[in-house]
This record gives C-alpha cells, structure tokens and sequence, in this order.
C-alpha cells in the first residue's frame, strides 16, 4: 500500500536537493567568475581614467613668457628647445602639437611632430624641417604647408602659442606629413600622459 506521507516527504526531499544543488552551483559560479570580472572592471576603469599630466619646459621661455624674436617669422624661425618629464611606466613614444589659438582664421598649427622614442624627452633647438629624422621620429605637415616647425608669424597683436606633448602607449603605425587632425585621430585611446606650455608673441 502507498504510504501518502513518505511520498509526499520523498518528494519535498527531491525539491529541496534540487534546490541546495542550485544554491551550490550559483556559489561556485561566483567564486570562479568575481575574480575575472573584478579584474575587467579594474581595467576598463583604467582606460576610463584620465591621463596624467607630464611638465613641459623650455630653456628660452617660461609658461605664459615671450618666444624670444629668433624662433619667429621676424627671426631665425627656427624651433625652440622643448623638454618634458619622462611619461609613465608604459610609454612607448611622445608626440607634440604646437598651434596657435588666436589666429584669425582659426587655430594654426605650427608644429606637429610624433614617433619620438620613449628614451627622449626634450627636442633640442633648430629641429631639420625633414620629414624622418635620424632617431626615426617623424614630423607632420603644419599650416604653412611644410614638413617640420614653422615659427610665431601673426599678423598683429599678441598671440599664444601652445606646445603640446602627449606620452603614447605605442609607436604609431603611420608615416611621415600627418595634419594634426590626422595625427589627433592617430593618437585616440594611447594616450597615457599629457602636459603643455605656453609661450607669447608679439608684431
């Protein structure tokens, strides 16, 4: 004869192992998968967090101070020595952007010059208007239309000239005659350091 009680018992007892099996394997998956998704959170925090700032200097002007008459159109025209702090554990080269925020048709672009290797941290004066130098750093194509650094050159008044360093997680994969749009492009999501200096000149 069934016994209604014991089946109904063998019955909870099924459910209720079924149930603490669940429990079990949820434990489990938690225990292997926190770790990995801890870990994928640390890194997309990472990449989400902002650059670190790197000083920028020169031995012929302070921030904000007057480009001295020899690095301009009016002078030699020739660039000026740029040094910056080396970038964080990482960096695998530096690129610099100097433009000119104030010019009356818009930001001109004065310099653009990437591929430095991450063993240099200052560009000394007089940089060849070449395309590759020697070390293999590569320069882009500035607003005068040429390779190189084309110096201060507004038509009147006082003008700000920024000089942009960037610490880059990678050589980049491109040649030489990038704009500085292009090179902007380039440069997305490698960045792992920044910093800038800002000089005056004045017609």
């Amino acid at each position: 004869m069934y016994n209604v009680k014991k089946g109904a018992f063998h019955r909870t007892f099924i459910v209720r192992n079924i149930a603490m099996r669940k429990v079990l394997l949820i434990i489990l998956m938690m225990v292997l998968f926190l770790p990995s998704a801890a870990k994928l959170h640390s890194i997309e925090k990472k990449k989400g967090e902002a650059p670190m700032e790197i000083t920028v200097t020169s031995t012929v002007f302070s921030e904000g101070g007057k480009i001295p008459l020899r690095y301009g159109c009016d002078g030699e025209d020739i660039s000026p020595p740029i040094s910056w702090k080396q970038g964080p554990a990482g960096t695998k080269s530096y690129a610099l952007i100097s433009d000119d925020p104030d010019a009356p048709m818009g930001i001109w672009v004065h310099w653009v010059i990437y591929n430095i290797p991450a063993s240099v941290t200052s560009l000394p004066e007089n940089v060849p208007g070449q395309p590759k130098l020697v070390d293999g750093t590569l320069q882009g194509i500035n607003d005068f239309k040429r390779h190189g650094y084309g110096g201060p050159c507004p038509p009147g008044g006082t003008h700000r000239y920024y000089f942009k360093v960037y610490a880059l997680d990678e050589m980049l994969d491109v040649g030489p005659g990038l704009t500085k749009k292009k090179l902007l492009k380039a440069l997305e999501g490698h960045v792992v350091a920044s910093g800038e200096l800002m000089g005056t000149y004045s017609r």
